[in-house]
């Protein structure tokens, strides 16, 4: 991807983090004049894998996740999710609906299934006790315009 824009942000692992990157994605992502359809799909899916990286990744541990997202002149958008977390043993499993790691937790085994329904393409990178990575890619009808 040639990026015509790009931008990355660090924070805390902390619940209360999961807005920040909701508007900071939804700030970067408006130069683009999304639909809001587009917006909130966009906005669900990193959500959830922010949610995902501090809830299973960090597991009630302190860390620090990358927040980082570019989009190229045919308006595809990449965001990547990264966390340095105890990793996923085994990424299928993950992915399959209604797996979890945390049966506690409210909507539990449905973050991949979500990322899925709201993006073109997801894909997961990780190694166990190196953490995880998430790649978004979703395409916008909208045309990037020059300035």
């Amino acid at each position: 991807m040639k990026a015509v824009n790009t931008m990355k942000v660090t924070f805390p692992a902390i619940s209360r983090n999961e807005g920040l990157a909701r508007s900071v994605i939804a700030a970067f992502v408006s130069q683009l004049d999304p639909t809001v359809e587009e917006l909130s799909d966009i906005r669900a899916a990193v959500s959830e894998a922010v949610t995902n990286a501090i809830v299973h990744g960090y597991r009630d541990q302190s860390g620090m996740i990358d927040l980082s997202a570019g989009f190229d002149r045919e308006n595809n958008l990449y965001i990547r999710i990264k966390d340095k977390g105890c990793g996923i043993e085994n990424i299928e499993q993950a992915m399959t609906p209604l797996f979890t790691t945390a049966p506690e937790g409210e909507r539990a085994g449905l973050g991949f299934a979500v990322m899925e329904a709201f993006c073109d393409k997801v894909t997961v990178k990780s190694a166990a006790g190196k953490g995880t990575t998430v790649t978004l890619k979703k395409r916008l009808l909208t045309r990037y315009e020059q300035d």
